[in-house]
């Protein structure tokens, strides 16, 4: 069941609903997870030598991308159930660019996330603590997952900037309140809200 609109919106005033403190926290969760899970993937290997701590931190990123897979399947389970949905604000073009770009953001986050699961799952890895995971499959496929898997990564890198400059212009030139729908502290006077 959807929630109904915002009750905050201020009429007259395009782009003043606030999403749901849920809708933000997992918002703002993912799009941490993913800018922290790039930077260890693109910059660990030049930054720190081979070795325990290497290792160890290769152990984070397994286990932060398996924390953001949980977090991208809450996240739309959650939008439909129990956050709110605000209006559309422009119907037209730019409306369509943004559903598109949200889709592609999305489908990019599966994608990512089954090959990283799936190279953790050829490697073996160790996770923090005492958790490992077993090596199945064809240790052939671990060149090529992880070369799709960062592909994927920094296609997603792209199109996520792509995401926040459009959120930038929405706050600084046009002033239509876009942004401030998903910032957080925005609804932090209400609470997580359910059907």
């Amino acid at each position: 069941m959807r929630m109904n609109t915002a009750v905050d919106a201020m009429p007259g005033r395009r782009g003043t609903a606030t999403y749901d403190r849920g809708t933000i926290a997992l918002h703002w969760l993912t799009a941490g997870l993913v800018l922290v899970l790039w930077l260890i993937g693109t910059f660990l290997e030049d930054l720190v030598p081979k070795g325990a701590m290497r290792s160890g931190i290769w152990s984070v990123h397994f286990d932060l991308g398996f924390v953001l897979t949980a977090v991208i399947v809450a996240f739309p389970v959650w939008r439909h159930t129990g956050g709110r949905q605000l209006p559309v604000d422009d119907p037209g073009p730019l409306h369509v660019l943004a559903m598109m770009t949200h889709a592609a953001l999305y489908l990019l986050l599966f994608v990512i996330a089954a090959l990283g699961i799936a190279n953790a799952l050829v490697r073996g890895v160790t996770l923090v603590g005492p958790l490992a995971l077993p090596a199945v499959g064809d240790p052939a496929w671990r060149r090529p997952l992880t070369h799709w898997h960062g592909l994927a990564a920094n296609i997603l890198m792209a199109l996520a900037l792509f995401h926040a400059a459009a959120a930038l212009v929405h706050h600084y030139l046009w002033h239509d309140g876009i942004l401030r729908r998903i910032l957080p502290g925005r609804a932090a006077q209400r609470p997580f809200e359910r059907p």
